[in-house]
């Protein structure tokens, strides 16, 4: 796939559907992106968990189109769509004849039960020690149709119920999941909630080594699809170098939170040693359809002798400071002030977390660009959004404040902008450029990074100033040197 900037987005929070995402592509967004990952938009696209929670994970949702329409988008893009390992909707077609015919259904086995997962019971001990994005323990009573009351294992929603990856039906399930997706002409897939996918008795059913078992298998599945594998962790950061080492692509999570304490602490040292040791086969990412992780940047949540990339006090600060440039919106946003999936993530626009400064979005969205990897930004980036506190309130989930749906007029006007004007440029100029082909020397210390690619004759480079916001590009162009501030690109 080629290494230019890709696009995360809702076909009906940017397009309204994936037609409308289509035509915006074509035309106000010609030529900008080289892939889109578009979000679950299996039916509903609108459930529990904004269309992580398909009820049929085979089937586009009537609303927003057709398979036609996503192999469409596929044709004109490397397209990227999620697998959801994890679990199915409580009103999915499996889930619902299980409850009706328990152990006579042809789907007994396939969602994890308490018996299930602890055969021989679990104590109080034993369930502590499980890792879990939210407080409590993550179980839901569900009654069938004859009366027998059982607990399901639901890692993120009540409506969300965990399915026994071991298991034979699951299995075959996913690798029916997987053909469908593939058989659009989509290029990647992304791994959802692989992490908690395993459980294992006596240990935290997290990114244990039974997860890594499971990622080798659905991975080898993918690439029968000829399907490049993306995997989706919010962990400690030795943790992705070790996924990094046996899929295509991770993550770099760490990256955005490292990125905004440069900028709002003044100081790029966490940063640069960082890219001293992060994998490269990466997507990197400012924003999601997800909050801000600071777990990824953190101490080792099951063991806590290992340090993070920032510390204690450093984190602490950092999550402060964006509620504090963001006016204090994204605080009601976050953790147990909403209805949070996780309490380990700050909800907040990138751009509102940078005070809606100009200079430092840019040099933020430049400190992205130049980080070795394949470039993703989020609809609401692209467009430097505002928190959405409007739909904050209308439904109180605190992901809300980072999803605004937007119409036609608002896409039009924010393209006015000088801000997303510069943007633009930059992703033309990070797509375009051949020295982003070659290698890259980074180095710098306090407040000054210095990003370096070269590729032959052909050079860019970034320098940098955190504490400042100021920053320049340096390139050459038809054998002659150039340079430019960061709004100053072509």
């Amino acid at each position: 796939m080629a290494d230019r900037v890709e696009l995360i987005t809702y076909a009906d929070r940017l397009g309204g559907d994936l037609p409308g995402l289509a035509h915006l592509l074509a035309t106000r967004f010609a030529g900008l992106f080289g892939g889109v990952h578009v979000l679950p938009f299996f039916r509903p696209f609108d459930g529990a968990d904004a269309g992580f929670d398909p009820a049929d994970h085979t089937e586009v949702d009537a609303r927003l189109g057709t398979w036609d329409d996503i192999a469409a988008l596929a044709q004109a893009h490397d397209l990227t769509v999620d697998v959801i390992v994890n679990h199915v909707s409580s009103s999915s077609p499996q889930f619902l004849d299980w409850l009706a015919h328990g152990s006579d259904s042809e789907w007994d086995g396939m969602f994890l039960t308490f018996a299930g997962a602890f055969p021989d019971g679990a104590t109080e001990d034993v369930l502590m020690r499980l890792y879990r994005p939210r407080p409590g323990l993550p179980f839901t009573p569900y009654t069938l149709a004859d009366g027998t009351k059982r607990l399901l294992w639901t890692t993120f929603t009540s409506q969300q119920v965990d399915i026994d990856v071991r298991h034979p039906t699951t299995r075959a399930y996913l690798r029916g999941v997987i053909a469908r997706i593939a058989a659009a002409g989509v290029r990647r897939v992304r791994l959802d909630a692989v992490g908690y996918a395993v459980k294992t008795p006596g240990l935290t059913s997290f990114m244990t080594a039974e997860t890594f078992r499971f990622i080798d298998d659905v991975t080898a599945w993918c690439h029968e699809q000829d399907l490049e594998v993306l995997v989706e962790v919010h962990s400690y950061y030795r943790r992705q170098i070790e996924i990094a080492r046996q899929v295509d692509r991770v993550y770099d999570f760490a990256l955005p939170p490292l990125v905004l304490h440069a900028l709002l602490a003044h100081d790029a040292d966490p940063l640069l040693a960082w890219m001293a040791i992060r994998p490269t086969n990466a997507i990197t990412v400012l924003d999601t359809h997800d909050g801000i992780g600071v777990v990824d940047v953190g101490a080792d949540g099951t063991d806590r002798s290992r340090p993070g990339l920032l510390g204690p006090d450093q984190l602490d600060a950092l999550v402060e400071s964006i509620h504090d440039a963001s006016g204090g919106t994204s605080r009601l946003a976050t953790g147990a002030a909403a209805s949070n999936v996780d309490l380990y993530q700050v909800n907040c626009t990138f751009y509102d977390a940078l005070g809606r400064s100009d200079d430092r979005y840019l040099l933020a969205r430049a400190l992205q660009f130049w980080t070795p990897g394949t470039p993703q930004v989020y609809y609401v980036g692209l467009l430097a959004g505002t928190n959405d506190i409007e739909l904050l309130n209308r439904t109180t989930v605190g992901r809300d404040v980072n999803r605004h749906h937007y119409t036609s007029a608002e896409i039009d006007e924010s393209l006015t902008r000088p801000v997303v004007q510069a943007l633009l440029r930059l992703i033309r100029f990070r797509n375009a450029h051949p020295a982003f082909g070659g290698d890259c020397v980074v180095d710098g210390g306090g407040s000054a990074v210095t990003m370096t690619w070269t590729s032959g004759a052909d050079l860019a480079r970034l320098e940098a100033d955190v504490a400042t916001g100021a920053a320049t590009v340096t390139w050459t162009a038809d054998g002659t040197q150039l340079t430019a501030p960061l709004d100053g690109l072509p």
